[in-house]
């Protein structure tokens, strides 16, 4: 049994802070957006350009938190962390059971990579279809409809996608804490990441028993 006080170290600050820049923007972003295509949250709004400038800003903006955290080797090894995907996460993403503790998966479990994976690549769709849309000018009017196309309908994914997200962090008031302290308890740690609690803190040796027979 490990003591429940014993707490290992998840994410560093550079970490914490990208994760809360990147929410904060894309929280921003999501709610302009529904100002500026729904017409019912349009009509509340007396400035619409200030809205689409506050959008736009937001957009340009959101790839440097990712850009500067890289500057942190933390940030570095775990985004290698979450570019890897390894035998046990198929199994993890195969099985009812997934969060009992029975399969010993690393730092991020198949979720969380697949998460990763969705936001980044998201990110990187939605600030060149956006860039085209801001440009729209230099461009051609196919390109142009393209790309609000994609850059529409995407959203739509993101803002399921963030919704999902927030409704598992709710169910797990530990890893939001290891999100906003840095610092999750090695007992959270063994069940939900053995692999990884076991890599950072693994088990003390058995020492071998000594047998001492008769005079």
């Amino acid at each position: 049994m490990s003591d429940p006080a014993t707490r290992l170290p998840r994410f560093s600050p550079a970490e914490r802070w990208a994760h809360r820049s990147i929410a904060i923007l894309t929280g921003i972003l999501l709610i302009t957006s529904a100002f500026l295509y729904l017409p019912e949250l349009g009509g509340l709004i007396g400035n619409r350009q200030v809205v689409r400038v506050i959008h736009e800003i937001a957009g340009f903006a959101l790839p440097v938190p990712i850009l500067l955290a890289l500057f942190s080797r933390a940030f570095r090894d775990d985004t290698g962390r979450l570019n890897r995907f390894r035998p046990s996460d198929w199994t993890w993403l195969r099985s009812r059971d997934r969060r009992s503790g029975r399969i010993a998966v690393g730092k991020f479990n198949a979720g969380q990579k697949l998460n990763a994976a969705f936001t980044l690549g998201a990110i990187i769709v939605m600030f060149m279809t956006g860039t085209l849309m801001f440009f729209s000018s230099r461009f051609p009017d196919a390109l142009r409809t393209g790309a609000t196309f994609v850059h529409d309908w995407l959203a739509i994914a993101v803002l399921i996608v963030v919704l999902g997200h927030i409704y598992m962090a709710f169910n797990d008031a530990t890893a939001r804490a290891g999100m906003r302290t840095g610092e999750v308890p090695l007992s959270w740690a063994e069940r939900e990441h053995g692999a990884w609690a076991q890599e950072l803190a693994p088990s003390p040796a058995v020492e071998p028993e000594v047998w001492v027979g008769d005079d």
